[in-house]
């Protein structure tokens, strides 16, 4: 059973209250956050890295508990996405570790979230910044949902830790004009329309 020690988290809080045009009836909330973990397969090839995902899900359920919090609960939360970076030590395949216990945790505490949970990974050293992708909860197509939000800590990963991170959004951008499937036309089948 790996070992990934916590070193530290960090919310991010974003309220978006103009993009030019009309001010919006209501303002979009974006919120992330991060864990630095210690990466036990650092510096060695594992073959089997597949395991270790179950050892990081109670760190997924923390995480998502926090940023629903941080959100000012679930009401209305719309939108999520995930990504994690390796520090150089470690390889891409280690950011994969957090395909189950980041997005599986954000679809079980948001209930009847259907979508996948768009991802991005990168190995880099410490500042490294990610942009981690969101779109709708329920439905991949919905254009007013495509949306990242950047996130970094200047410290972090070293070459030994791994980054991860979760985010979750309330709306579409302010302003959206660009057609598709619309929030309110999702059928919430399969996860696409």
């Amino acid at each position: 059973m790996p070992d990934f020690p916590l070193r530290k988290t960090m919310i991010f809080v974003e309220e978006i209250l103009h993009e030019g045009g009309p001010p919006p009836a209501m303002p979009r909330r974006r919120a992330a956050i991060v864990a630095v973990v210690g990466n036990p397969f650092a510096g060695r090839y594992a073959a089997d890295l597949q395991p270790a995902m179950e050892d990081l899900k109670p760190l997924g359920l923390m995480m998502t508990d926090r940023l629903i919090e941080a959100m000012g609960g679930i009401e209305g939360i719309d939108g999520y996405g995930k990504a994690a970076v390796a520090g150089e030590a470690g390889e891409l395949e280690h950011t994969a570790l957090w395909h189950v216990p980041g997005g599986y945790a954000m679809r079980a505490r948001l209930g009847e979230a259907k979508a996948i949970v768009p991802s991005a990974m990168k190995v880099g050293g410490p500042g490294t910044r990610i942009d981690i992708p969101l779109g709708h909860v329920n439905a991949a197509y919905v254009r007013s949902h495509f949306d990242a939000m950047e996130v970094g800590l200047p410290d972090a990963p070293r070459a030994g830790e791994l980054m991860f991170a979760l985010a979750m959004a309330r709306g579409p951008r302010i302003h959206d004009r660009m057609g598709g499937l619309r929030a309110d036309e999702v059928k919430g089948l399969d996860g696409l329309r």
